[in-house]
């Protein structure tokens, strides 16, 4: 997989929301689970991307 269908939404043990790498997340990962180093490396803080302007 590449580009857009790589990439996975999940909130991570402080329910922020994350976008990553679909191929570093373990896959039995739940929302709310903590995340490894390195899972934690492949991701995102989406408010930090989109920050909190409206479109």
């Amino acid at each position: 997989m590449s580009g857009y269908e790589s990439l996975i939404w999940i909130r991570d043990e402080e329910r922020r929301e994350l976008v990553c790498s679909a191929d570093a997340i373990r896959d039995d990962f739940v929302d709310g689970q903590e995340l490894s180093a390195n899972e934690r490396a492949a991701c995102s803080d989406v408010s930090l991307i989109i920050g909190t302007e409206r479109w």
